[in-house]
C-alpha cells in the first residue's frame, strides 16, 4: 500500500513538519490510450466508459492519453508551412497542445459520467526531462500531485508525450512518447499494472495490414520488443520498453475496445534462442554515405548531425567510406538537408533516400548463420538483392529499394513464421 510523504503547515505560520499519508488503499493501474483510441468524440466516450468501469471495479487509475487521431501530424505540417525547418523548441510548444486537448476532454467525459477526474500536463505530473527538444529523455518523475489527487479518490488524466526540462522548458519525448510517459508513471507510482491500449490486440509477427497471415504473439521479452520497436513496429515505443526493462514493469498490450487477446512484454518468454519471433519494417529510411581519406569518420560530420538533432540507427565503417542509417522521423526535410550537406562538405557526404528496411527479430538470432543464410536465399528467390545488411544478437536487417519491401516482408514471413511449426504465436 503506497504512502505519500507531505510537508504539512501545522500552524499556518510556515512551521512545516513531515507527515506520511497512508491513503492509497487500492491498487494503482496505469492505462495508456493511443491517438486512434481517442480519435473522435465517439471513441473518446468509449474510453471514458472503460475507465469508469475500471474505477468501479476498485482500482486507482492514472490514464495517459495521446493526441486525438492525426493531430500531431497536422500540427507538424502547419509548422512546416510557416517555417521549412522549424526550431525544435517552438515545435515542442506547438505539438504538446494535442495531448492537452485529449486530457481535458477525457476528464470532462468522465466527470459527465458522475466520477471525479482531473487532468494534468506532463510538467504538472512531475515528469522531468533533459534539455533536448523533440526527443527528450525522462530523468526523474515527481508524481506528488498525482498521488494527492488519487488520495482524494479522483481519476487522474495525464497528457502523454511531454514533460518539463530541468530548465523549466516544455519538452516532448519523440514519436510514441506517450508509452514512455505511462511506463515512467507506473514505475514512480509502484503501479500494479501498465496497460497499453490501441487499435490492435497485441504485438503481431508482422504488420497485419500488409501480411494477412500475421499472428498475435502471446509474450515477448523486453529486448525482443525493443528491437521490434526500433526496427519499425509501431505498437510500442522503444524507449518505453527500455524504461520498463530497467524498472521490471510488465506491459500489457490490448485493444481499446476490449476485443481480442493481448501481448505481455516481460523478462521471461516461452520460446528458445535462435527463433525468429517477428518481422518489422520501415518503409522510408535514409542512408548517409561519407567518403573520408583518413580511414576514420570525420568528427565534423558527426558534430554537424548532432547540431541538427539527427540520430543514427546504425553505422557501417570501412577504410575510405562510412554509411549511417537514419529513420525518416529524424530527417524529413531531405531537400534542405542536402543543401546544408553541400554547403558544409561538398560532394564528400551524400544522402540516399527511397530506401526501406526489413528486419528479422529474435533472441540469439545469430547464434549461427542459419537464419541469415535462409533470409538471403528467400530474398534471392524473389530476385531481391539487399544493398546493405546489418546484424546484432537480436536482429538481421536488410536495406533495399522501397518497391521491393512488401514482397520481401510477405516472403520472409511465410518462410520464418507461417511455415515454422515451432513458432509460439497464436
Amino acid at each position: 500500500m503506497p504512502c505519500v510523504a507531505r510537508l504539512t503547515d501545522n500552524n499556518g505560520l510556515g512551521a512545516f513538519s513531515l507527515a506520511v499519508v497512508d491513503c492509497l488503499a487500492m491498487a494503482i493501474h496505469v492505462h495508456k490510450y493511443g491517438g486512434s483510441s481517442v480519435a473522435d468524440e465517439g471513441k473518446l466516450s468509449a474510453v471514458a466508459d472503460r475507465v469508469v468501469r475500471a474505477k468501479e471495479a476498485g482500482h486507482d487509475l492514472v490514464v495517459v492519453v495521446s493526441a486525438m487521431g492525426k493531430t500531431t501530424d497536422e500540427l507538424l505540417a502547419l509548422a512546416r508551412r510557416v517555417h521549412p525547418d522549424p526550431p525544435r523548441r517552438e515545435l515542442d510548444m506547438l505539438t504538446s497542445v494535442g495531448e492537452r486537448i485529449s486530457m481535458a476532454l477525457l476528464s470532462m467525459a468522465i466527470q459527465q459520467r458522475g466520477h471525479d477526474a482531473i487532468s494534468f500536463t506532463g510538467s504538472q505530473s512531475g515528469i522531468i526531462t533533459n534539455d533536448r527538444h523533440s526527443d527528450a529523455r525522462i530523468i526523474e518523475v515527481r508524481p506528488f500531485r498525482i498521488q494527492d489527487e488519487l488520495c482524494r479518490g479522483r481519476i487522474v488524466i495525464v497528457a502523454g508525450y511531454q514533460g518539463m526540462s530541468y530548465r523549466r522548458e516544455i519538452t516532448t519525448l519523440g514519436r510514441g512518447g506517450s508509452d514512455t510517459t505511462a511506463v515512467a508513471l507506473a514505475a514512480a507510482l509502484d503501479a500494479e499494472s501498465c496497460e497499453i491500449y490501441g487499435d490492435v490486440d497485441g504485438v503481431y509477427t508482422a504488420d497485419p495490414k500488409l501480411v494477412t497471415g500475421a499472428k498475435r504473439i502471446d509474450a515477448l521479452g523486453y529486448a525482443e520488443m525493443q528491437e521490434l520497436a526500433e526496427s519499425g513496429a509501431k505498437v510500442l515505443n522503444a524507449s518505453a520498453v527500455e524504461f520498463a526493462k530497467e524498472q521490471g514493469i510488465a506491459l500489457f498490450v490490448r485493444r481499446a475496445d476490449g476485443q481480442g487477446g493481448e501481448t505481455i512484454v516481460r523478462s521471461q518468454v516461452p520460446h528458445g534462442p535462435g527463433q525468429v519471433v517477428g518481422i518489422a519494417h520501415e518503409s522510408d529510411v535514409r542512408i548517409l554515405t561519407i567518403d573520408h581519406k583518413q580511414g576514420l569518420m570525420d568528427d565534423a560530420v558527426l558534430a554537424f548531425l548532432d547540431e541538427l538533432g539527427i540520430q543514427g540507427k546504425q553505422i557501417t565503417l570501412q577504410t575510405g567510406q562510412a554509411a549511417l542509417v537514419t529513420s525518416r522521423e529524424h530527417l524529413e526535410d531531405t531537400q534542405g538537408f542536402r543543401l546544408k550537406l553541400s554547403q558544409n562538405f561538398g560532394q564528400s557526404v551524400q544522402l540516399i533516400d527511397n530506401m526501406a528496411a526489413v528486419s528479422l527479430i529474435g533472441a540469439g538470432i545469430n547464434l549461427s548463420f542459419a537464419n541469415l543464410r535462409k533470409m538471403l536465399s528467400i530474398l534471392a528467390t524473389e530476385n531481391i538483392r539487399p544493398q546493405w545488411l546489418h546484424t546484432s544478437s537480436f536482429r538481421i536487417t536488410a536495406l533495399l529499394d522501397q518497391p521491393l519491401l512488401e514482397r520481401a516482408i510477405s516472403s520472409l514471413h511465410e518462410a520464418f513464421i507461417e511455415s515454422d511449426q515451432t513458432n509460439l504465436s497464436c
